[in-house]
């Protein structure tokens, strides 16, 4: 891969995690429940996360001409510590926040679709190590989406009465 093709991805994904970063923020600043706020703002911190590792990468990689991927052991998400169940059937409730999760979940496809591809592509396994562990981060972030997103429509379906007799 050339440096300019690496660098380009790098750019693009730390642009991609800035967006995801200023969408969380605005969800958590426009939602009118502590517990939901308190949910996309720790999406956003994990945004702010990835910006910090793509950004070292792209210094490291400018640099040396080389990926040095950092530890991968875990993700370090906490989504799942502040997604209880009260504050999805809050999140379900209320309808600017349901329809924020909508956008963040093709937010998170668009980025995996991103890191998979690079990752699978790349021949150099530290770049290959870095791009498939955010992917696999970003898939956790797709799985809380997908889940609330699964119980903001049984909800709706329930309340309208859509379920089969």
């Amino acid at each position: 891969m050339t440096e300019n093709s690496a660098l380009d991805i790098l750019k693009n994904a730390i642009l991609l995690e800035k967006r995801g970063k200023a969408f969380y923020r605005t969800a958590a600043k426009q939602s009118s429940n502590s517990d939901v706020a308190a949910f996309f703002q720790t999406m956003a911190d994990e945004e702010v996360r990835h910006v910090e590792i793509l950004s070292k990468q792209f210094k490291i990689f400018k640099a040396s001409g080389k990926f040095s991927a950092p530890d991968t052991s875990k993700t370090g998400s906490v989504s799942e510590q502040v997604l209880t169940p009260d504050v999805k059937s809050r999140i379900a409730a209320a309808d600017f926040e349901a329809a924020a999760i909508s956008a963040a979940m093709l937010m998170e496809e668009r980025t995996i679709l991103l890191y998979s591809k690079r990752g699978e592509e790349s021949t150099d396994p530290e770049e290959k190590k870095l791009y498939l562990w955010l992917a696999d981060w970003e898939t956790e972030h797709l799985e809380f989406l997908a889940a609330i997103d699964q119980e903001i429509k049984e909800q709706i379906w329930n309340d309208n009465r859509f379920w089969p007799s």
